[in-house]
C-alpha cells in the first residue's frame, strides 16, 4: 500500500499552528512590520516543526518587486535571439540573478515596434531590463515607471545608463595594425547602419583613413556571415586592388574570408582579414581572425548587477577592447 507524499507546508499552516493570523505570520516570516516577542516566538517555533520554507516567487511579487530579469533584443526579425552574442549576455545574466532567486527571460523588440517595451515594463514579474541592441526609438519608448530598473548594452540616455565595448578604440588599434603590416587599401564591413553604437567604428576607420591619407571603402553589412560573403564580392568588384577588409563582428569577417576563398583570394597572401568580438571560432578558423576583443561576459555582468542594485550609476561605462593579431592579418 502506497501514500500520497505529504504536501508542503503553508503560510496558513505556520499561522493556524503559532495561533496568529496569516498577515502576522507573513510578517514575522518577511521580517517585515510589527509583531510582539511572543507572536515572533511561535511563528518560529511553526516554522521550525512545520519545515515551512517561503515562496521567494510568491513574496516577490507580492511586493511587486519580480521574479525575473528581461534581456530585451532590438531586431529587425526574431533571428535576432539566434546570434551567439545574444547567448552570452543571457549566461552573464542568468549567473548574476540565479543566487539571488531571479530567473531570466528573453524577449524580442521587433525594431519598428519599441513601444511594445511598455509590456514589459507592466508585467509585475519582471523586475528590471537590459536592452540589447539599444536604438533612439527605444530609449524614447522606456516609460518613467521603468526608471531605475533599466539598463542598456549599446547607447543609453539621462535616464537609461548604458554599458558597452570600446568599439572604436578596439576598430583603431585593428586598423593600425593593418596598416603597419603595410596595408594601404583598407576595405570595412560596417554594421547595421540603425544600430547608432555600430556607427562608432565606422567612426574610428573614417578618422584612421583620413589620418594615414588612405581611401574610404565602406560596405554595408549587418553582423552576419552570409552578407560578409556579399560582401567580399562586392568590394573585389568595386575595389579590386583592396588588399585589407576590417569587418565590424567576427562572423561577418569569417563570411569575407569564405567569400574571398570562392574567388581564388589567399587570405593574408593577397587579402589580409580582421574582425571584431574575439569569438570562440575566431581562433579556430584556417587562417586564425586577427580581431579585437569584446567582453561581452563583463558587459552584460555589469548591465545586470546595475539592474538589480538599483543604485545610481554613471550615464555610460565603457569597457576596454584589445587587438589580438593571429594569421590572417
Amino acid at each position: 500500500m502506497t501514500h500520497a507524499a505529504a504536501r508542503p507546508a503553508t503560510l496558513e499552516d505556520v499561522a493556524r499552528a503559532a495561533g496568529v493570523s496569516r498577515s502576522t505570520a507573513s510578517r514575522v516570516i518577511a521580517g517585515t512590520g510589527f509583531a510582539s516577542p511572543d507572536a515572533r516566538d511561535r511563528v518560529v517555533a511553526a516554522v521550525d516543526q512545520l519545515g515551512y520554507v517561503p515562496n521567494p516567487a510568491a513574496r516577490a511579487l507580492v511586493r511587486g518587486a519580480g521574479v525575473r530579469l528581461a534581456v530585451a533584443v532590438t531586431g529587425t526579425t526574431s533571428a535576432v535571439l539566434d546570434d551567439p552574442y545574444v547567448d552570452r549576455v543571457v549566461a552573464a545574466a542568468a549567473r548574476v540573478c540565479t543566487p539571488q532567486g531571479l530567473g531570466v527571460a528573453l524577449h524580442w523588440l521587433p525594431r519598428h515596434a519599441p513601444q511594445a517595451l511598455r509590456q514589459l515594463a507592466f508585467d509585475r514579474g519582471v523586475c528590471g531590463i537590459v536592452l540589447v541592441n539599444t536604438t533612439e526609438p527605444v530609449l524614447d519608448a522606456v516609460p518613467r515607471s521603468l526608471r531605475g530598473r533599466i539598463a542598456s548594452i549599446g547607447i543609453g540616455s539621462a535616464a537609461v545608463p548604458s554599458f558597452d565595448v570600446d568599439n572604436g578604440g578596439g576598430a583603431t588599434a585593428v586598423l593600425h595594425h593593418l596598416h603597419a603590416t603595410g596595408r594601404r587599401r583598407i576595405a570595412m564591413v560596417t554594421g547595421p547602419r540603425w544600430l547608432s553604437c555600430a556607427g562608432r567604428s565606422v567612426r574610428a576607420y573614417r578618422q584612421v583613413m583620413r589620418e594615414a591619407g588612405l581611401p574610404v571603402r565602406l560596405v554595408r553589412g549587418d553582423f552576419t556571415a552570409t552578407r560578409g560573403r556579399a560582401a567580399a564580392r562586392e568590394v573585389l568588384d568595386r575595389w579590386p586592388d583592396t588588399d585589407a577588409i576590417f569587418a565590424a563582428s567576427d562572423a561577418t569577417a569569417l563570411g569575407v574570408i569564405a567569400g574571398l576563398r570562392r574567388r581564388g583570394v589567399r587570405v593574408p597572401g593577397d587579402v589580409a582579414v580582421a574582425g571584431f568580438d574575439d569569438i570562440p571560432l575566431a581562433e579556430l578558423s584556417t587562417p586564425a581572425l586577427t580581431t579585437a576583443s569584446h567582453p561581452v561576459g563583463r558587459i552584460a555582468t555589469a548591465a545586470a548587477q546595475a539592474v538589480l542594485d538599483r543604485r545610481p550609476t554613471p550615464p555610460a561605462t565603457f569597457f576596454p577592447s584589445a587587438l589580438v593579431p593571429r594569421d590572417s592579418a
